[in-house]
């Protein structure tokens, strides 16, 4: 092989054209349409062969026509004006400056396998990277200190075609790092900087990119690197690609990688938050680097570094999450147990359900709970099927007590409202609506735009869509080597007036993209109505090895192909961030009908809904929370079954029903001035309900609230004094593990209190009265223990049929008297009887230290035993 040596080309910008190149190279422009109509005017064609990416538009334009722009006055003062725009936006006051002003900002790392900022930068394939991307914009907006770290795929995620036959097939397209919105790091002297990470036998280099989103940086890690062997340097060349090894080697370059990039551009982290488990590794050089720069145990750098760490949880599935045979992990971190300064058993045991399980596999998301403080899903329903899911890592809690928290995700308004629509808030709600988009007062002046207006905007908005699907429709007509007569129909395919109902999202089985196929009869009949047309718009990929997926698509593109529907329904290939804007904007109806409770959260429906389209949705994800009766509609009940194929035709009945006498007679119930009043109406409850409560502006908000700023202030309290906090803590808990076999509940005695009047009780059932208060006292034996080492509480609740205390709550009891020479001290407390009905309660012991930022470690808790009663 002859040797190469490379040289990079930049455009080359007239001196009044260089803030192009600022403005181009921030990722602010992609929220803000201003920017976007300056590249347009440039050479709008141009814009769109070059994928809407303005730094390839700038080094592909001609010299001619950017020498031209540079003496056109109106080009130059359009340009003047986003200049300082950029420049205003990224140095005003934020919302984090002003609510926590007197407060020491902290390093907040966000680790993510997917980032989806813009199409331009396709490193990215759904929900979890959109959120990632909207994440980061929304960061910036409120000026939360927060860098992301993820990867820089050279082929990103794939490329979807269908054949003739309708099948899936994938294709991969290089990125072009040098004409995308990222920027190399780079050491004193120009030199890329570059990290190492340990590989088996050998270290793999990685180097590192810069994207600028606003005020926020995102780093990405890329190890195409010449130095490296040819099997490293595709570590990183696509998104989940590959087989189960290389998937732990991104996530080693990802976690590991990561950490250590930051560290080399000398930023420490002060919380690291894991998007998902993919880069829980992090957690681990986390405690590494502690151990062996601040001579700590590996129990003290784990209680230093979980304090504050913080992780989100994505799949509503056990069996979806990474996770590696032990065979595989001793091959790539057989080298890593000593550094942390344990054995491979206790090593293992951080990634398994039962760490003395030798078969069991190691988790990817056990790792991160257990590495992590602060946990949560990303839904109110989805926080409730995360702590079923990982029930067994707290054996013995109740199941609401299991500390797995819920942030419901959002959308960032900005990227994702039609340009036509934003105009439309600023008129109504104010100039800077966006940065009040929380506020829900702001949101009932809606009330005040006319029917006519919002229904011109929504119109244009799908006339848009239509013009776009028709066009998308004739080149994927003219790749499969259709006759020109077939092109001629792609032209006239969808009607403007029609009902347009979108369904758009990942092809996974769960999410039932072929639903509506359960009644094939009812479906055509629908759609060949005449009087009142419905027409459907899919799009979606299936993962590469998901063959149920793809059959899903075949299945809908072989309906599609049926002459008397052929018109109405279409499906859209490549779905990525520019078919989803055009389709949130455009459609009527947004359809989702995943079987509950599979969906985690979704987004989609969200970016629709701030753009006034009506939602159709299983009660499953944020629609449990989104779904207002003035809004749109629910399928089913939130019912959930175990017979799949029972269940599909019951919600497929149930959407058919919904549509024909609900939907479709609103949508075309028109008076002489035909707009669908009623409709609009709905439309208007949508966004007031909806964009102020499903935003990431909220969702930001809410993390930095509960989670990043008290993370930050536990880091800083237990790292103070050269750790002593940390050590002290760490020795405590060892001391308290070490002595908790010693604890017994001795005796609980029961007296009732009512009206002043104290009386013991002797009967195993007393009848009470509301208003009464139950009085415990239990006896408890100490052992090595102290009364300051332990919390005992009274847990209480209502019992169901069961037996079981359901929805429970604890009451602290105090500690009245001490028998040291026993070793028993004696601790009491009361509860309130508030209604009537069976209740119960049990005593239960569990640790207590004013340094622990939660009580629940695993193991370390005591329940009174039968023998007490």
């Amino acid at each position: 092989m002859r040797t190469v040596r490379t040289f990079v080309v930049k455009p080359t910008l007239p001196k009044p054209l260089e803030n192009l190149r600022l403005i181009a190279n921030n990722l602010f422009w992609t929220w803000n349409s201003e920017f976007t109509e300056l590249f347009k005017r440039i050479d709008n064609n141009l814009w769109q062969e070059c994928t809407h990416n303005p730094v390839k538009l700038l080094g592909t334009v001609s010299q001619a026509r950017l020498e031209d722009l540079a003496e056109n006055e109106g080009f130059l003062y359009q340009l003047q004006q986003a200049t300082e725009k950029l420049q205003e936006s990224l140095n005003a006051p934020t919302w984090y400056d002003k609510v926590y002003a007197k407060a020491s900002k902290p390093v907040i790392a966000y680790f993510s396998a997917e980032f989806g900022i813009h199409e331009c930068l396709p490193i990215y394939s759904g929900g979890l990277g959109i959120l990632a991307g909207d994440h980061l914009k929304s960061a910036s907006d409120l000026g939360v200190p927060l860098v992301g770290v993820g990867l820089l795929y050279q082929k990103g995620y794939c490329r979807q075609y269908l054949n003739t036959d309708g099948w899936q097939q994938e294709h991969y397209i290089d990125n072009d790092f040098h004409n995308m919105p990222v920027e190399m790091v780079r050491k004193t002297g120009r030199r890329p900087l570059t990290v190492s990470v340990q590989f088996p036998g050998r270290n793999v280099l990685v180097q590192i990119w810069r994207a600028t989103i606003g005020r926020t940086v995102l780093y990405l890690l890329d190890s195409n690197l010449p130095k490296n062997a040819p099997e490293d340097r595709i570590i990183t060349q696509s998104l989940y690609g590959g087989d189960v090894e290389m998937r732990i080697c991104q996530e080693i370059i990802l976690g590991i990688g990561g950490m250590k990039a930051l560290l080399a551009m000398g930023i420490e982290p002060t919380v690291c938050h894991m998007n998902e488990g993919h880069a829980a590794f992090m957690a681990l050089e986390r405690v590494r680097r502690l151990r062996s720069g601040k001579g700590m145990t590996f129990e003290e750098a784990v209680e230093a570094a979980k304090s504050s760490n913080v992780f989100t949880v994505h799949t509503p599935v056990a069996a979806g999450s990474d996770e590696f045979k032990p065979e595989l992990m001793d091959k790539y971190f057989g080298h890593y147990y000593g550094k942390l300064g344990i054995n491979r058993k206790q090593f293992l045991a951080l990634g398994r359900v039962n760490g003395d399980d030798e078969n069991e596999q190691f988790k990817m998301p056990v790792l991160a709970i257990r590495m992590s403080s602060y946990r949560n899903g990303v839904s109110q329903l989805h926080g409730e099927v995360s702590r079923k899911i990982w029930s067994q890592l707290w054996p013995e809690l109740p199941g609401e007590e299991i500390p797995i928290k819920s942030i419901t995700n959002g959308v960032h308004a900005k990227t994702w409202l039609s340009a036509e629509m934003n105009g439309l808030f600023e008129r109504y709600l104010g100039s800077r609506w966006s940065d009040e988009v929380v506020d829900k007062s702001i949101w009932h002046q809606l009330d005040q735009v006319p029917d006519e207006e919002l229904w011109r905007i929504h119109q244009r908005c799908k006339e848009r869509l239509i013009g776009f699907s028709r066009r998308r429709l004739k080149m994927q007509m003219q790749r499969r080597g259709a006759f020109h007569t077939e092109l001629g129909w792609a032209e006239e395919v969808l009607d403007p007036e029609a009902l347009t109902i979108g369904f758009a999202r990942r092809f996974a089985s769960y999410k039932r993209g072929n639903l509506l196929l359960k009644d094939v009869e009812r479906l055509v009949r629908l759609l060949s109505d005449t009087e009142k047309p419905v027409q459907f718009i899919f799009a979606g990929k299936a993962h590469p090895k998901d063959n149920a997926g793809k059959e899903i698509i075949r299945q809908v593109v072989h309906f599609a192909k049926q002459q008397d529907v052929r018109r109405r329904i279409v499906f859209l290939e490549d779905y990525d961030i520019d078919v989803a804007r055009y389709l949130v904007q455009g459609v009527d109806v947004w359809l989702n009908n995943p079987r509950r409770p599979m969906e985690a959260s979704g987004t989609s429906g969200m970016k629709a809904a701030i753009n006034g389209v009506l939602n159709m949705s299983v009660l499953d994800g944020w629609w449990v929370e989104g779904y207002t009766p003035e809004g749109g509609w629910i399928i089913g009940a939130g019912e959930e079954y175990e017979d799949t194929e029972y269940q599909d035709k019951v919600e497929s009945q149930a959407i058919f029903n919904l549509l024909e006498n609900e939907v479709v007679p609103l949508f075309y119930s028109q008076g002489k001035d035909r707009l669908p009043r009623r409709w609009i109406h709905r439309m208007k409850n949508t966004v007031k309900w909806c964009a102020p409560r499903f935003n990431t502006s909220r969702m930001v908000a809410e993390y930095t609230r509960k989670f990043y700023n008290p993370a930050a202030a536990r880091w800083r309290y237990l790292t103070a004094e050269a750790m002593a906090r940390v050590r002290a803590l760490s020795m405590w808990k060892s001391n308290v593990k070490n002595a908790w076999s010693d604890l017994s509940i001795e005796k609980v005695d029961v007296e009732i209190a009512d009206g002043g009047k104290i009386s013991q009780l002797n009967v195993r059932e007393p009848q009470l009265e509301v208003g009464a208060h139950l009085r415990v006292i239990a006896d408890v034996r100490m052992g090595r223990l102290s009364p300051e080492d332990i919390a005992v509480e009274i847990y209480h609740g209502k019992v169901d049929s069961a037996g079981n205390i359901s929805n429970g709550e604890a009451v602290r009891m105090e500690v009245t008297a001490c028998n040291d020479g026993e070793h028993i001290c004696t601790f009491q407390g009361a509860i309130p009887c508030r209604i009537s009905g069976q209740h119960g309660f049990a005593i239960r012991v569990m640790p207590k230290h004013a340094d622990l930022v939660e009580p629940y470690e695993p193991g370390l808790i005591l329940w009174e035993s039968s023998s007490t009663v």
